[in-house]
Order: C-alpha cells, then sequence, then structure tokens
C-alpha cells in the first residue's frame, strides 16, 4: 500500500502538472482555440511488491497489487490468493499467510546467517522471484523524542549505524484520541421513551484514530562522524493540529537496508516529491528486486528487504505541551439548545427517536430534572469520525 499509495500520488502530481502547463499555453495563446490537455495514462496491471520481512518473529506484511491507471475510480487493486514463500539457501521453506485481501503476513524466527529468496505464485500461473535477500541486523534505536518549538512538534530518532547498516529506512504510525465538542451521559432508549444514563460500553465521547503514513523517510549514517544519525524528523505536527487535542501516541519502525535498496527508495522519494516534471522517472521504470520467471524483462515494482525491525512507541500529552490551543472551525457552529425537551414520552421520542438529535444536559426543576436540552449528534458522537475501541497497546 506504500508504494501503491506513492505512485497514486506521483501519478496524480503529474497530471495535474501537466494540466497547469495546458493552462499557460492557453493563456499565453489566448481564446483563439479551446485547448483540452491529453494525459497519457501509465501502463496498468504491473505487480507492486511492498514489504520488509522481519527476521525474529515480528509480525510483518507483504502487500500485493497491480497498479492502475490515473482515471480508474479504482487505485489500490489487490492481489489475491497468491502463494508466496520464502525459502532459505538450505531448502526451509516459510510459507506466508494471506490476512486480507492482497495482505500476506510472515510471523517468524528465522536463521540471520543464512540467505534466501522469496517466490511469488500468482493465481494466473505466473511466478515471480526475488533476488538474493540477506537479512540485516539493525541497530536499536538510541533514543525517540520530540521537542515543541513554534510551530509546534518534532517526533525525532537517534540511532547509529554500523559496518554491516548504514542505510535506513524509517515508517510510522500514529494513534490519537479524538474528543467531540460536546461530552454527553444521556442516551435515549426507544423501547423505554425516555432518556437514562450512558453506560460505559455506550459512550460516545472517547474515540481513537490510527494512520499509517506513507512518507518516505531515508538516511545514510556514513554521511555523519561516526555514523551516529541525530534529531532524524519522523514527523511534524502543527501548532493546533488535531493529533494533539488529548493524548497522542506514535510507533516508529527503524530498518537497515541494502544499498540497491536505498537506491529503490530514492528514485520512488523522488517520482513522488518532483512537482510533476515530465523528466521525472516513470512509475513503470522504478523496478526493484524482482523478476519474473521465464520472461525477466517484464516490469515489477517493488523491492523487498528482510532483517530485524527495531520499534520504540511515544505518547505525547496535550497537558505536556501547552499552550495547544486546539479548535476545529468545522464544529464552530455546534451548539446546546436552549429550549427544553421536556420529561413527556411523547416529546422524547420526537426530539431524540431519530438520533438526529441527543440530548446533551439535563435540564434541573425544584424537585429534580423537568427535561433536556439538545445538540446535534455529529457535535456530540464520536463515533462519526473516529473508532471507539481502546487500541490494545494503550497506555494512560
Amino acid at each position: 500500500m506504500l508504494i501503491e499509495e506513492n505512485l497514486i500520488s506521483g501519478r496524480i502530481k503529474m497530471k495535474r502538472h501537466g494540466f497547469i502547463f495546458a493552462l499557460l499555453v492557453l493563456f499565453t495563446m489566448g481564446c483563439r482555440e479551446p485547448f483540452e490537455p491529453e494525459i497519457e495514462n501509465q501502463e496498468a496491471g504491473v505487480l507492486v511488491v511492498e514489504g520488509y520481512l522481519d527476521s525474529e518473529g515480528l509480525k510483518s506484511e507483504l502487500k500485493l497489487s497491480v497498479t492502475t491507471n490515473v482515471s480508474d475510480t479504482v487505485k489500490f487493486a489487490p492481489v489475491k490468493r497468491a502463494i508466496i514463500s520464502l525459502i532459505s539457501e538450505g531448502g526451509s521453506i516459510f510459507p506466508l499467510v494471506e490476512d486480507k485481501e492482497g495482505v500476506y503476513y510472515f510471523e517468524q524466527n528465522i536463521d540471520e546467517n543464512q540467505e534466501y529468496k522469496l517466490e511469488i505464485l500468482l493465481a494466473n500461473g505466473e511466478k515471480y522471484v526475488s533476488g538474493i535477500l540477506k537479512p540485516i541486523i539493525t541497530p536499536q534505536i538510541q533514543e525517540a523524542g520530540y521537542v515543541r518549538d513554534e510551530q509546534g512538534i518534532e517526533v525525532f530518532v537517534n540511532t547509529q549505524g554500523d559496518e554491516n547498516a548504514d542505510d535506513f529506512l524509517w515508517t510510522f504510525e500514529e494513534t490519537w484520541i479524538f474528543l467531540p465538542r460536546f461530552k454527553v451521559t444521556y442516551i435515549y432508549k426507544p423501547e423505554l421513551r425516555d432518556v437514562v444514563p450512558m453506560k460505559e460500553e455506550e459512550r460516545i465521547d472517547l474515540c481513537y484514530t490510527s494512520e499509517v503514513n506513507s512518507d518516505i523517510l531515508l538516511e545514510t549514517s556514513s554521511r555523519f562522524e561516526e555514523q551516529v544519525v541525530f534529531r532524524k524528523t519522523i514527523t511534524e505536527i502543527p501548532e493546533g493540529d488535531e493529533r494533539l487535542m488529548e493524548r497522542y501516541s506514535i510507533l516508529i519502525s527503524q530498518k537497515a537496508i541494502p544499498q540497491e535498496s536505498l537506491e529503490f527508495w530514492e528514485t520512488l522519494k523522488k517520482n513522488t516529491d518532483d512537482i510533476g516534471s515530465i523528466f521525472s522517472p516513470l512509475p513503470s521504470v522504478i523496478g526493484g528486486n524482482f523478476k519474473l520467471e521465464g520472461n525477466p524483462d517484464k516490469p515489477v515494482i517493488g523491492f523487498v528487504s528482510l532483517g530485524i525491525v527495531r520499534q520504540e512507541r511515544i505518547y505525547i500529552d496535550r497537558m505536556d505541551i501547552l499552550p495547544w490551543d486546539y479548535n476545529d472551525p468545522e464544529f464552530d457552529d455546534c451548539f446546546i439548545s436552549p429550549d427544553t425537551v421536556f420529561l413527556n414520552p411523547a416529546q422524547l421520542q420526537a426530539a431524540f427517536a431519530s438520533g438526529a438529535l441527543l440530548p446533551a444536559r439535563s435540564v434541573p426543576g425544584p424537585m429534580g430534572p423537568i427535561g433536556y436540552y439538545s445538540t446535534p449528534r455529529r457535535c456530540a458522537d464520536c463515533t462519526l469520525y473516529a473508532d471507539r475501541k481502546r487500541p490494545e497497546f494503550w497506555e494512560d
């Protein structure tokens, strides 16, 4: 998915650049003739292989897909029912298991002193074979942390390369708490035609959002004294960003990669970071370390590496970085209605049965609550934007 997302991004940028260029030509020529730019579709159906297989038993993924045209509505075309095996020089076979469409997982502790190859047999009978894979012992992450500045937060890592691990690729996954504009503690029960306090499992005021980032983060440690990579920026969170409205977590994965893999990732990064220059390398010529058996000239995109993945997770709380003035303008029109929905089954049903409005606050009376103030669901229900389920790794 990471490679496919970056290829899509690159093709879209190229398309956008072509369109802007066409507008400039049209402007300089005046309005004498209408001009419709034609953008040639890139080659579709090219196999895309993405993965870094951990050699110490950490669950890792290999993703298979085929490229699509810019004009296609489907941007990710998974390759299903493939048979994938990692084969050691001693003949041991380690199968990968299809977890979901186009995603195959590997969870084996293998001998890092041996060499391997990866074989991919597609449902149509095509067999793709990798070059020799040599496991790399990735150095530990020496430090993962963050700094606060005027622009926001910078998340970084420190590490040190060695003679066997000089080039690095970092990936990361982010998770954060999402809070709605208003917290409600009541729920309308249609079967009772009444409003009652929410149970813990019914809460809609605390949710979690997770994202896997597709940025390509590379570095060569031999560029620095004693191969120390100091404060490599992993991501930057701008001031007031939603991710730090309450509590934020980032899982950083550090992977040492071979030199030829670095060249592949640099080419892909250049292709996707450029503003769409017609001189940028096309996705179909990026290549990788796979060949189709019997037809080695057929293009294949992707570079699979093998080695130890080092991971570090950190948490950042909003209270630790104050002031952090989060305010999403999308919810600036949210309100709690001053009109009372009285404790009458018919009124409660009319107001809350559709679910568009929620009972937000009780209205006090001389003998107890006499009704409820309401608020639109979109202002109080975090499940409309995130997942209520707490991640297994989450720490308070």
